[in-house]
């Protein structure tokens, strides 16, 4: 007997890999929503850049600062704002980099609400695009693009003005980093929160990282 064979002409099934589901929208905390009854309305925070280390949160914080004092911890890049019992309110904030850091002790002499930003001369020097913001010019005006943000805080020693800021900032990628030239930024919601929190004439502590160069006060 013969044994006869048939190949098959139907066409090989298709195997179809459903992709996977799109991440889920980080949930934003009320605490970074957008503030659109400010002089400047304020966005919401991008939460996607700002990791949860750094949010806003009250922790223990033993120490024998008194409450009231500001003490920057720079390696850390945290602010903490020391509070009765051995709590403190934790800020996630920027510093300066490498050489234009600065610890020591000073004053957080006032404070202002959507300030005016106006270049030291020897930051315009750097950069003559500056010049229109320069003292002489009378600076920037307030608003969302001002690189002091929704409020500044001012570091004075001795009685006299250091130059030195704390300010708000809407780049929330730059918190956790050592990027500014100088100052100690917070992003808008926080340093709005900090501002109302803080008292005029409020000691301030900077911790200097010892893995960077500092310019010292105090």
């Amino acid at each position: 007997m013969a044994v006869s064979g048939f190949a098959s002409t139907e066409p090989p099934p298709v195997v179809t890999i459903a992709e996977p589901p799109p991440a889920p929208k980080p949930v934003v905390p009320p605490m970074y929503y957008a503030m659109p009854n400010e002089r400047f309305p304020i966005p919401e925070v991008d939460i996607s850049q700002l990791p949860a280390q750094f949010w806003r949160t009250e922790v223990d914080y033993p120490t024998n600062e008194k409450p009231g004092t500001l003490v920057v911890d720079t390696p850390g890049k945290y602010l903490y704002h020391v509070k009765a019992d051995g709590r403190a309110m934790r800020y996630g904030i920027g510093v300066g980099r490498d050489g234009f850091a600065w610890a020591g002790e000073a004053i957080m002499a006032y404070r202002r609400e959507w300030p005016r930003w106006t270049p030291p001369d020897s930051m315009v020097a750097r950069n003559s695009e500056l010049e229109p913001y320069s003292i002489a010019n009378g600076g920037m005006d307030p608003g969302i693009k001002n690189p002091l943000g929704a409020r500044a805080l001012y570091i004075h020693e001795n009685g006299k003005d250091t130059l030195y800021r704390i300010h708000g900032s809407p780049e929330a990628f730059s918190i956790g980093k050592a990027v500014s030239s100088g100052c100690i930024r917070l992003i808008n919601q926080d340093v709005i929160h900090l501002h109302d929190e803080v008292r005029d004439g409020s000691r301030i502590v900077v911790i200097p990282d010892p893995t960077m160069k500092h310019l010292l006060v105090g």
